[in-house]
């Protein structure tokens, strides 16, 4: 028969750990008891073994071994042993015993590392349980201990993907860690840190695995990246880590949040794909919104600037387009916040136009453009508004805009100056298309409400737009550089009545013609001594440029001698007139392109000796001063000796008697100018004759000096808000009936004794008559085709402008005593003429 002994009360205070299904009774049979033990399971007695009794002692690495072993022995074991140690840890949380969570937490990080089977999947969803009640915790040393137990676990590579783990806790938890605020500020920075690791972790784990699309849904992308941002804010030096990632130190790294968050915003971004790129951007435009990061913008510009080095290149035209779409959205904020987004874009622009932008190209310049539009209707709108009264804050908005359409063109031009040639020159036949021509409609860039005044601002903007894209600019022949569809609508603005307009259009030529960087040398109207002395580079004249001058030459000499016949034109004209005249002859002049130079420079004369354009005096001695500029660099580029000392005479003479007519005089002191410039000798002027004697012996063909220079008449003044050439204000006075009589008196020819002598001597008519004949003979013999063609073209023209407005006239329906019918709300009205107010034409009166 066994015996019981009655076991002391006192004795269950020891410290012994009961399994949950057993209850402690004060009464057992010695028998049991002594077996108790033996019949718990393996794996809990291993787990229990790795637990001191004093929790300071650590864990107990000889137990620990042995519980290793056998799960490496028996991964089936695995899962329970996982339950079993999540269990001791939720209980040892709750009671506060955090010496036996860090020990649980130890073998949890040995097991993950030395275990690596089928089975390590339940085990690994008790240890991110155990890691989640770590961080719900609010001990920030047990979030400390969770976030570096998970982000030893993001480092472990498995064998196989898990299908059904999540990690939308973890993304949570973490991204509320990183804005953690903490009355200390040390918790504080380590609660941060440890929430950017953690985040780094996920981002890690997720992107490792075959399920990684799920990081990157915008649900998670919304929570980290704005808490990544949020911790790159606190940098201090934001310019020491804009461009490629830098390699600082592992202290560093841990001790600094902004520096540890900006390289996994790095990583992140490294990561992306083409699926899921603009995911990872759109949060950024969310947090400068929400933050009002954008003014100022220098916390934008470093951050796209990471993000357009982190990308892989191929994808840097996703972030463009997403900056041009959140400028869409944010068109109504602010000019400043509008500014620090296309500031942006010119940083993003810049990098990306080193790699691949893809189709993104006419999509930056069409958006551009159409803000461009919107910040000047802005501008105008709130000139408008605040007419007639001159306020602080009005005259700030219209500085701001100007701000928006300065980043604006900064923008274009820099873009397209990045741009390889090919899609440079498409890019500039893209803008010299939205270019708005007055009076004319517009179908790409609508410009109808802006009225004169925003057009002309329009016109401005995209021409120094177009300028910034034009330099640097190097083609093979000028015929790629200016092919005709660029070259019409090119010279058109130089034909209007606008001296900064005319000014931008002979800039762009330049960069377009001067192909051996000649244009700084010729800096400035002056007399060069020694054109030697510039070092000008030039090249043989190919069979491309020829043509080209063939075929549109005249067109350039025709704005040429337009644009020095404009009365606003200032001295800065002068110059860049001289320009032209000076790089046409370095790049595209040939023997007969020299003739026709020649030509040209003494039509500009003529035009300042007889002033039929009644120019100011300032302007005529421009021109002549130009002319005296020009023939001085001509002569000695061809370096004819005979040519060479004509110029040199002449413009030693006016050095003496008229230096008005030279450069360096004219530009300087504008008080000494004469009253006339009729009674002045011929010395002081270039003779065509002369020239013709000094070129003739050296093999120039010169027939065709004696033929003066007329320029084309096109389209282009009809397009442009140039003064017409035909006068058809008098066609229209004299056509119309009922003119007083007091006028016709006035318009009648008085006649006297000499005007009957002169009609009865017919020596002189006839001496006319065979002088026009000769000169028209000669004409044709001598003058190219181009120019009898240009010539027939104008008159052509002219007798079409006179017939239209003849039948324009003679088609308007005479005036009626029954009166003019209007149609008003559906019913007809008729508004009646009294008989004495009607004119009648002269015949019908008597």
């Amino acid at each position: 028969m066994r015996q019981y002994v009655q076991v002391p009360t006192v004795e269950q205070e020891k410290g012994y750990d009961y399994n949950s299904a057993f209850e402690p009774r004060p009464c057992m049979c010695l028998g049991v008891c002594c077996c108790c033990a033996a019949l718990r399971p393996r794996y809990k007695r291993l787990v229990d073994n790795i637990f001191p009794e004093d929790p300071k002692d650590g864990l107990v690495k000889a137990d620990m071994e042995k519980l290793t072993f056998y799960a490496v022995s028996a991964p089936e074991k695995l899962d329970r042993i996982g339950a079993y140690l999540a269990e001791r840890l939720s209980r040892d949380v709750v009671r506060h015993r955090y010496g036996n969570v860090l020990i649980a937490m130890e073998a949890l990080d040995q097991l993950l590392m030395a275990c690596h089977s089928q089975s390590i999947k339940p085990f690994v969803e008790s240890f991110l349980h155990m890691v989640a009640k770590l961080l719900e915790s609010g001990e920030p040393k047990l979030q400390v201990l969770g976030t570096n137990s998970f982000v030893k676990f993001a480092n472990i590579e498995e064998d196989t993907p898990s299908y059904h783990r999540r990690y939308d806790f973890f993304v949570s938890r973490f991204s509320a860690m990183c804005h953690s605020c903490d009355h200390d500020p040390e918790i504080q920075t380590e609660i941060r840190i440890a929430g950017i690791r953690g985040i780094q972790g996920v981002v890690r784990k997720t992107v490792n695995d075959e399920l990684r699309a799920t990081i990157w849904e915008p649900q998670h992308m919304d929570k980290i990246v704005p808490s990544l941002l949020f911790n790159m804010q606190k940098i201090e030096d934001i310019d020491s880590r804009i461009g490629p990632p830098s390699s600082p130190t592992g202290g560093e790294k841990e001790e600094n949040p902004a520096l540890l968050a900006e390289n996994c915003f790095r990583e992140l971004l490294g990561r992306a794909t083409y699926g899921n790129m603009n995911n990872a951007v759109r949060p950024v435009f969310a947090h400068l919104d929400h933050h009002r990061l954008w003014d100022p913008n220098e916390f934008a510009v470093s951050c796209f600037k990471i993000i357009m080095y982190s990308i892989q290149a191929q994808y840097s035209h996703h972030v463009i387009q997403e900056i041009l779409g959140h400028l869409d959205v944010r068109k109504r904020d602010s000019p400043r916040v509008r500014a620090g987004i296309i500031q942006v874009l010119l940083e993003a622009v810049a990098i990306a136009a080193k790699g691949s932008i893809g189709p993104t190209v006419l999509e930056v310049f069409n958006t551009l453009l159409k803000h461009l539009r919107i910040s000047v209707d802005f501008e105008l709108g709130d000139r408008r508004s605040s007419a007639g009264s001159t306020t602080f804050s009005t005259s700030s908005k219209e500085s701001d805009e100007r701000i928006v359409q300065n980043a604006i063109i900064q923008t274009i031009g820099f873009f397209g100056s990045n741009l390889p040639d090919y899609q440079r020159s498409e890019i500039m036949m893209f803008i010299m298309g939205k270019v708005p021509v007055f009076g004319a409609t517009s179908q790409l860039l609508d410009t109808s409400h802006l009225g004169d005044l925003g057009t002309r601002r329009i016109q401005i903007m995209l021409l120094r737009s177009l300028l910034m894209v034009t330099s640097g600019y190097k083609a093979t022949t000028i015929t790629n550089a200016l092919p005709p569809p660029f070259l019409d609508p090119l010279l058109s603005p130089s034909l209007m009545e606008d001296s900064e307009l005319r000014q931008l259009v002979l800039e762009i030529l330049h960069n377009l013609i001067d192909r051996h960087d000649n244009r700084a040398k010729l800096r400035g109207i002056r007399i060069i001594p020694d054109v030697s002395d510039l070092k000008i580079k030039r090249d043989k004249i190919s069979r491309q440029d020829v043509s080209f001058m063939k075929k549109h030459g005249q067109q350039l000499y025709r704005h040429i001698y337009l644009g020095c016949k404009e009365e606003d034109n200032v001295q800065k004209n002068f110059e860049l007139l001289f320009t032209s005249l000076a790089l046409t002859t370095i790049e595209l002049a040939n023997e007969e392109v020299v003739i026709d130079l020649i030509r040209l420079a003494i039509a500009l004369q003529d035009i300042a000796i007889i002033n039929e354009d009644n120019l100011p005096m300032f302007n005529r001695c421009g021109v002549m001063a130009l002319v005296a500029a020009y023939l001085n660099f001509l002569s000695q580029m061809i370096a004819v000796p005979a040519f060479c000392q004509h110029v040199s005479k002449v413009i030693e003479t006016r050095s003496l008697e008229a230096s008005y007519f030279l450069p360096e005089t004219i530009f300087k002191d504008k008080s000494n100018l004469p009253k006339s410039l009729e009674k002045h000798e011929k010395n002081l002027f270039f003779l065509t004759n002369k020239i013709a004697e000094s070129l003739g012996g050296s093999g120039y063909s010169v027939e065709r000096l004696s033929v003066p220079y007329v320029p084309q008449v096109t389209d282009e003044d009809r397009l442009s808000r140039r003064k017409s050439i035909v006068d058809t204000v008098s066609i229209q006075v004299d056509i119309l009936p009922g003119n007083n009589m007091e006028d016709k008196a006035d318009n009648t020819e008085e006649i006297t004794f000499e005007a009957l002598k002169k009609a009865i001597d017919n020596n002189g008519l006839e001496e006319q008559e065979k002088e026009k004949r000769r000169l028209v003979i000669e004409k044709f013999q001598k003058a190219p085709f181009e120019e009898i063609a240009a010539q027939c073209e104008t008159k052509a023209n002219l007798l079409h402008d006179r017939l239209a407005q003849i039948l324009e006239l003679t088609i308007r329906p005479p005036p009626s005593p029954s009166g003019t019918m209007t149609i008003t709300a559906g019913h007809a009205h008729y508004q009646s003429v009294p008989v004495y107010e009607m004119k009648f034409p002269d015949l019908c009166v008597y």
